[in-house]
């Protein structure tokens, strides 16, 4: 029998690739990025990090210790063109600059974004000041995602969350009873409703959400979707998600 050695052809061009850093108890951020990312020309990793329960502060910095060697293990060697870290209050806690290093330390040629820088961009893309804001975490947690869109400069003209202190849980919310608490939500004064939290299931109803309550509706996955999506230059022609992408 003669073995014959064939030359590999490689491809000539390669589509943008996106590593997510997933927490390991959230249910959701992953569908929501493959039913907006499906049809698109987007090579598309997922690495997960262990989540520290019940969620506080310090046990958010301490989840993220772990964000260089999380990012090593997508496509090890190999570049990645955007890292999204995919905690909203896990950013808020151990800072952006703290996130971006320690991803940049793995992928240095990676752009890097996180729920709540994207969340920043979008309502200024949107000239948003005033907002109303839910959260589904604890009254402290809550409290340290208000102060940071004030620090950034937003009106808070309301405030609801569910006190809930375990990731996990978070994810186990009804989606329908969340689109009902949603849409009684007091959004007087408020240029925009943003729902805080990558685990919670909004992305499927912020279209009816934003027809029901005749304003903008903003949540951690859909700005770090889009945020993503724009990092990358594959933000054009996104129906069903809401108007920011619009």
């Amino acid at each position: 029998m003669n073995s014959t050695k064939i030359e590999p052809k490689y491809i000539s061009k390669s589509n943008p690739r996106v590593g997510l850093i997933a927490l390991a108890s959230d249910f959701m951020i992953e569908r929501d990025f493959i039913n907006v990312i499906k049809d698109r020309e987007i090579d598309f990793f997922v690495n997960r990090i262990e989540c520290y329960n019940p969620l506080t502060k310090e046990n958010l910095i301490k989840m993220s210790d772990k964000v260089t060697s999380v990012t090593k293990d997508i496509l090890p060697d190999q570049d990645i063109d955007c890292v999204v870290y995919g905690c909203t209050s896990g950013t808020i806690a151990a800072g952006y600059n703290s996130i971006k290093q320690k991803v940049k330390a793995a992928k240095p040629m990676a752009e890097v974004t996180t729920p709540s820088t994207a969340a920043i961009k979008a309502l200024k893309k949107l000239n948003i000041k005033k907002l109303s804001l839910f959260t589904p975490y604890s009254k402290k947690l809550n409290d340290d995602v208000m102060g940071y869109f004030k620090s950034e400069g937003f009106e808070i003209t309301s405030n609801s969350y569910f006190d809930i202190e375990a990731d996990y849980d978070i994810g186990k919310v009804d989606q329908n009873y969340l689109y009902d608490v949603l849409s009684k939500i007091d959004l007087n004064g408020a240029d925009a409703l943003f729902v805080s939290c990558t685990a919670l299931p909004v992305l499927p109803i912020i279209d009816k959400l934003e027809k029901k309550l005749n304003t903008i509706v903003l949540s951690s996955n859909q700005t770090l979707i889009w945020d993503t999506l724009v990092q990358i230059n594959k933000n054009n022609l996104v129906e069903g998600f809401g108007k920011l992408f619009r």
